[in-house]
């Protein structure tokens, strides 16, 4: 086979065979990777006549010869192209969404090309052309802004990690009763939202697994996060755990300064299987009504939520007859397909432990609604801004569910940059571009959706990978991965209108290397960019607050990231030299001079603009720098000023340090006060926050 065919059907997939580090050394993608990520497309090319066979139905797929495409994206008010068809003009009907139809002849243009007129109204719409029939989405310019929320008004809020929050009776995690309180309190200080870390379903059948930003499905909510009392009331609750034997580890573990996890998850598993049980039994009693909430609940969630709660279960049995088999690939094979008679008999044989899967659902669903209804309460104009990880567990419940809108056996990452030259492998997969088109982008929208629902907001992680992902097939260093690009106009639309019908503003995560005209794209969509504190720098120098982007989120620094205090004394450094994380070339040393510049430059940043006096503060004094940061990115000319809890309160530790699974106490980390004390300690940052970004200014 010719390394010219390959390439050839590698482009055509939209697979770059080439690209450049950020050392600007150009590297080839090798042949076998190429095939590797090829067959997760489903384009076979184990031979040329495979070769010759997969270009030839992209070819034919990109002329139109193979039909309509199951979803026709465009902008309200253009022209929308279609596929060219076989004869000049045609009539065409479209079915708007509100029900009205629109008629006439299509636009002709060169080459045979055709074009449905503009379209004003957006939304989801039927195309009508003789007897076919297809689905036309039509975005509004731009997706709900920060202007629509609050006109010129610049907007703050904070940032949690929601695990962290710490409050009586929740048993060692985080909760949304929690998250509610907070924001109730913030919004009464002049707050405007609350960004939180990842609520997407974990692994119920392996509690070692708690990273946020590796689900099991992005359709889903993590149960674990739920507060049961608020159906049943804390007395219920209460008693639903002295009789599981689990009410002193709760209370123990919730005065612990790191979260235990798998203990915590049990415990509270076992009071919420004792509260199911008087649940399906009641009957008539005291929540006859919530029965008829939960049935409805389930009936809305239709397929999705059943699979989840099947997978839920199937995966709990077979983990449990054989720890190896943890992986759905590695089940028995008539447990492999979600459509399967197998299966089907399994859950119906399993009936009540799939619905209370559901169960855990609904409460989860509950507690997030609450907690975006307290944060309005409270007086934010945006409220709870949810987080869309970048990827799901290939051995999840996304992937076992929708095999074909994922990946299979191709992992997402980051190809070599300055801080992880080895590159990034994240363990995670990600949509197939080919599966999304091929499904009219269901799996897309479903997933926006989702994650939309009981949230002001959104921020997409590495939203990067909209215009490009980094692909590295399993068994393959993440240095030699290759670049797929993905539809990115088409999904930027989809965000826009799902943005405007839930009136949510977008975030995206745009950090690291970005391709040139990149943010502009996301800039003319209505997606907000993120800035930090550390990487705003100008020929050497902090950036000036009125020269940062003014539609973008300024942050002191991310969950990623030393918090200011903790870069202040060198905690990172400390870190990384304990577990040899710092980079090539680099030494403990010269670390540590670097960062002492580095404070220099920012102290001198901040006595510029006046947020600051005096001399710089030796490295173990981080409050006044905690001060000066806050009040810094709040004068920034961005529209939303986002500041991390840990900031807030002037902690050290960070919540996460990148490279690390067991080595650093990664996702543990809970705060050292409870939800309600955190207003009193943070407020005068809060007042800080404020004063330049005044709620009635």
């Amino acid at each position: 086979m010719s390394d010219k065919a390959l390439h050839e059907l590698a482009e055509a997939a939209g697979l770059s065979m080439q690209w450049t580090d950020y050392q600007g050394k150009p590297h080839t993608v090798s042949p076998e990777v190429a095939r590797r990520i090829l067959e997760a497309l489903e384009l076979p090319c184990g031979s040329p006549r495979q070769v010759a066979e997969s270009h030839a139905l992209l070819e034919q797929e990109r002329s139109g010869q193979g039909g309509l495409p199951a979803l026709l994206v465009g902008s309200a008010g253009v022209p929308l192209g279609l596929p060219a068809t076989a004869g000049g003009e045609q009539r065409y009907r479209l079915v708007l969404e509100s029900g009205a139809t629109v008629e006439g002849a299509l636009q002709g243009g060169p080459n045979g090309q055709v074009s449905l007129p503009p379209v004003a109204e957006y939304g989801y719409h039927r195309l009508q052309l003789g007897d076919r029939e297809t689905g036309v989405a039509i975005a509004p310019p731009r997706g709900y802004s920060l202007d629509d929320v609050a006109g010129k008004r610049k907007l703050w809020g904070l940032t949690a990690q929601l695990y962290s929050l710490r409050r009586k009776g929740d048993g060692g995690i985080g909760d949304f009763t929690a998250l509610g309180r907070l924001a109730r309190d913030a919004g009464a200080r002049g707050a405007d939202a609350v960004a939180i870390s990842p609520i997407h379903a974990l692994f119920g059948a392996d509690l070692d697994r708690y990273s946020p930003y590796a689900p099991s499905s992005r359709l889903h909510y993590n149960p674990l996060y739920a507060d049961p009392a608020g159906i049943f009331g804390e007395a219920a609750v209460a008693s639903a755990a002295a009789a599981e034997g689990v009410a002193d580890a709760r209370l123990r573990l919730e005065g612990a300064t790191l979260i235990e996890w798998p203990e915590a998850a049990r415990a509270k598993l076992a009071l919420m299987r004792r509260l199911y049980r008087g649940f399906v039994q009641d009957g008539a009693g005291e929540f006859a009504g919530r029965r008829s909430e939960f049935e409805r609940f389930c009936s809305a969630g239709g397929e999705a939520l059943r699979d989840h709660a099947v997978f839920e279960t199937l995966h709990a049995h077979c983990v449990q007859s054989e720890p190896r088999r943890w992986h759905w690939r590695d089940w028995p094979p008539e447990f492999r397909d979600p459509r399967g008679a197998a299966v089907a008999a399994f859950a119906s044989e399993h009936a009540d432990e799939v619905r209370f899967h559901m169960f855990l659902q609904w409460q989860a669903a509950c507690g997030l609604r609450d907690a975006q209804a307290a944060a309005r309460q409270g007086g934010m104009a945006i409220g709870i801004v949810g987080d869309l990880a970048v990827g799901a567990d290939g051995g999840g419940s996304h992937g076992w569910s929708r095999q074909h809108d994922l990946l299979g056996g191709i992992s997402v990452g980051a190809p070599p940059d300055l801080i992880n030259s080895v590159g990034q492998n994240w363990g995670l997969t990600a949509f197939s571009p080919q599966g999304m088109t091929h499904h009219g982008y269901a799996p897309f929208i479903e997933m926006i959706r989702a994650s939309l629902r009981h949230c002001g907001g959104l921020r997409i992680d590495h939203v990067l990978g909209m215009q490009r992902m980094w692909l590295v097939p399993e068994g393959v260093k993440a240095t030699e991965g290759a670049y797929l690009r993905y539809p990115m106009e088409d999904l930027l639309r989809l965000i826009a209108l799902e943005s405007r019908r839930h009136r949510a503003v977008i975030i995206g995560e745009d950090l690291g290397t970005v391709p040139e005209g990149f943010r502009p794209r996301l800039s003319a969509a209505g997606i907000l960019g993120l800035r930090v504190l550390w990487f705003e720098r100008e020929w050497g120098l902090y950036s000036a607050p009125g020269r940062w982007q003014r539609d973008a989120v300024a942050m002191t620094t991310t969950h990623d990231l030393p918090t200011v205090a903790g870069w202040w004394r060198g905690r990172d450094i400390d870190w990384r030299t304990r577990l040899g994380l710092l980079g090539p070339g680099r030494t403990e040393k010269s670390e540590r001079e670097e960062r002492g510049r580095d404070r220099v430059a920012l102290w001198n940043a901040f006595l510029y603009d006046g947020v600051a006096q005096g001399a710089v503060p030796p490295p173990e004094q981080g409050e006044a720098v905690a001060d000066a940061a806050v009040a810094y990115v709040a004068r920034t000319a961005s529209q939303l000023a986002l500041v991390p809890v840990e900031d807030l309160l002037g902690l050290v530790e960070q919540p996460n340090l990148p490279g690390t699974i067991d080595e650093h106490p990664n996702w543990r980390r809970r705060l050292p006060c409870e939800v309600e004390e955190v207003g009193e300690k943070g407020a005068a940052r809060m007042a800080l926050l404020e004063k330049e970004r005044p709620r009635g200014g």
